[in-house]
């Protein structure tokens, strides 16, 4: 969701470039790339993965249950 988040605001300060829209102190280079790299290393760091649980991971039974013919 993080990394979502970053690529739109890395999308929305492309199109305010390419538009010519004039920046102001608030909507500059710096304010966007900052938000930006923010949203990626809380993204990366696993901020906002939602909660994992300790127990069966990775195992497939939680998908897939018991397959029949097998004891």
């Amino acid at each position: 969701m993080l990394a979502i988040a970053a690529a739109v605001v890395f999308g929305i300060f492309l199109l305010l470039d390419l538009l010519d829209v004039k920046q102001t102190d608030l909507f500059n280079f710096d304010t966007f790339a900052m938000l930006g790299f923010l949203l990626l290393a809380l993204y990366l760091a696993g901020v906002g993965s939602g909660p994992r649980s300790g127990t069966g991971t990775g195992s497939g039974r939680r998908f897939y249950g018991r397959r029949p013919g097998r004891g």
